[in-house]
């Protein structure tokens, strides 16, 4: 047992000791305090959804409304170097706001199956997790080639929502679902190693760049609820009927 820790102790230092040959101290400055503050975002987005659930706090549409201001305002009011407090509490009531607007979604599982939340939660994190590390430990800049074709994914994939609220198909709607879990995935890579050559080149935008990453963690949790909530929907209304 001991000799098993020693051994995950040596390659937890050697992973560390190769970040830190492959990246500037700055930017390790600047990764850690954007995971801190994404980290802090989830949080509140926990919170405003635990609220909503519990009925404690219900903003209904205004949370809609209020995230798109919020989102649109963190775009125009760009960092100016004196505005960082103003925009980090931008960012923690877009949160808040996402989070409200998550919690009837989040109910209707919990009546399902509440191991559903977790699940996903599991995933979400463990796939965020991995490939930020991967994106971490790859060639530089080897992943920035994805973001036009990712855009353009997403792109057809709005398109495909709106002609879809017209013919209604439900293979469309499963393949969007699944699709867009593998389309954030390959956000995360991006947008990690977007990060970092925005740092080098000057950014320093703490506030957009966890933005960023909140945007892939946040879409691929809905993704993920959606998809083990049918499964689950599907296994009861089999069970239903063998009954």
């Amino acid at each position: 047992m001991a000799e098993t820790a020693q051994n995950i102790q040596d390659r937890f230092n050697n992973f560390m000791n190769g970040l830190g040959d492959r990246y500037e101290p700055y930017v390790r400055e600047h990764l850690s305090k954007v995971y801190m503050v994404l980290g802090s975002t989830a949080a509140a987005t926990a919170v405003g959804a635990l609220l909503q659930m519990r009925e404690l706090l219900d903003l209904g549409v205004l949370a809609a409304v209020a995230t798109l201001i919020l989102v649109l305002g963190l775009h125009f009011y760009k960092d100016d170097g004196k505005n960082y407090t103003t925009r980090l509490s931008m960012l923690y009531a877009f949160g808040f706001c996402s989070g409200q607007t998550l919690g009837p979604l989040l109910g209707y599982i919990c009546s399902i199956n509440p191991a559903i939340i977790l699940t996903a939660l599991t995933g979400t994190f463990v796939t965020f997790i991995s490939l930020s590390l991967a994106a971490l430990l790859a060639e530089q800049g080897k992943y920035l080639y994805l973001g036009g074709m990712l855009v353009s994914v997403i792109n057809t994939m709005a398109l495909l929502s709106l002609f879809n609220m017209i013919f209604k198909s439900y293979f469309v709607q499963v393949t969007q679902l699944y699709v867009g879990v593998f389309v954030m995935a390959a956000f995360i890579v991006y947008d990690t190693q977007n990060i970092v050559q925005k740092c080098r080149n000057g950014n320093r935008d703490v506030v957009q760049h966890a933005l960023d990453l909140f945007f892939d963690v946040l879409s691929m949790f809905r993704r993920l609820l959606i998809i083990l909530t049918q499964k689950e929907e599907r296994k009861q209304s089999e069970r239903r009927k063998r009954n």
